[in-house]
């Protein structure tokens, strides 16, 4: 209901404009008559025939009506529109002009009625009404038009989202899969256990709806279960710390997003050292002049990046980027810095 009278006062606003407009021109045909008089005239018309046709159009079936740009019940199509419009002529003229005369008397006192003038005016009733009702028509198009381009826009960047994704998780599979076999061979126990977490993490990952957006504790359960699965195989070498303000916990961001990142780290950061090393996860509120953006970052006390170029990375970074980009544009982004101390920092940074 607020919605219907927010469209039909901003409506309104649009036919009292209209009417000064034409009480300016009926001044000019009839200079004997005062603007204040015309303008009457002009408001009772125009206020019955926007009442007839902005409320009339409700009691035509949404199926018979254009798309609202706010879900709201658009213009009719077809005749029904050009009926909706003649009545709303009709009413406005016959019941706007009896009420003016009712309100403030004739408008030429000085004057009898006369039948051209009659006519006249009629005629730019008829006018009137047809240039309101075609504007209203046009606009409510655009913008239900506009709203259609915004949703298959939306569609088409969730359905890249999820390509991007379902590229991403065989990739992680494969990696995993590789050093499985690796483990089969040197130490069956342990390729038994690894086998374990990879089933529970599949089931934790798959088993759930493939949506474009998880809330991010549902992201670092999903970490949680893929460091687990690694801590089988890399042993005590493999230690990690998970820190997410109980406040950011149901912030949305796209499933899998801090995953590659963090297999980056133990492929390049930690494996290469015999002694392995620690990853620490954080996420945290950070505040910009376009207002709070959310800040995750990966970090770990491996090797560190073995390239200057800190924007680099292998697949599993370039499609985190592709998605960062699908998602916020240029206002997200991926960076890799060298930890002073050594290792690598790995940062995400999006609008909140």
């Amino acid at each position: 209901m607020n919605l219907v009278l927010r469209n039909a006062l901003r409506h309104y606003l649009h036919v009292l404009a209209l009417c000064c407009v034409v009480a300016v021109l009926t001044t000019l045909m009839w200079p004997h008559r005062s603007y204040l008089s015309q303008l009457a005239y002009s408001v009772c018309i125009g206020t019955l025939c926007w009442g007839t046709m902005e409320f009339g159009r409700y009691a035509v079936p949404r199926a018979h009506c254009h798309g609202d740009a706010e879900g709201g019940h658009g213009w009719p199509r077809g005749w029904r529109g050009l009926v909706l419009t003649a009545a709303g002529i009709g009413v406005g003229f016959y019941l706007g002009d009896w009420l003016a005369y009712k309100l403030i008397g004739p408008a030429d006192p000085s004057r009898t009625a006369d039948t051209r003038d009659g006519a006249i005016g009629l005629y730019i009733t008829i006018a009137a009404g047809a240039v309101g009702s075609f504007y209203f028509h046009t606009r409510g198009k655009a913008a239900a038009l506009a709203a259609a381009i915004a949703a298959a826009e939306r569609d088409a960047a969730e359905a890249k989202l999820k390509l991007l994704e379902t590229q991403l998780e065989p990739h992680m599979l494969f990696n995993t899969l590789a050093n499985l076999r690796v483990l089969i061979t040197v130490d069956p126990p342990r390729a038994v256990a690894m086998l374990d977490r990879l089933n529970s993490y599949l089931r934790a990952t798959l088993g759930g709806s493939r949506a474009t957006l998880h809330p991010l504790a549902q992201e670092f359960e999903r970490l949680a279960d893929y460091l687990e699965l690694m801590a089988v195989r890399m042993g005590p070498r493999l230690r990690y710390t998970l820190d997410l303000p109980g406040d950011l916990r149901a912030v949305p961001v796209p499933p899998l997003l801090l995953q590659p990142l963090v297999e980056n780290a133990i492929r390049h950061g930690l494996e290469p050292q015999v002694e392995g090393g620690t990853i620490t996860v954080q996420a945290r509120r950070e505040q910009a002049m376009d207002g709070d953006r959310l800040v995750l970052q990966v970090l770990d006390t491996g090797a560190g990046l073995s390239e200057p170029d800190t924007t680099a990375g292998g697949f599993g970074l370039t499609q985190v980027r592709e998605r960062l980009q699908t998602l916020h544009g240029d206002r997200a982004s991926l960076a890799l810095a060298a930890e002073p101390g050594g290792g690598t920092r790995a940062s995400i940074v999006v609008p909140l």
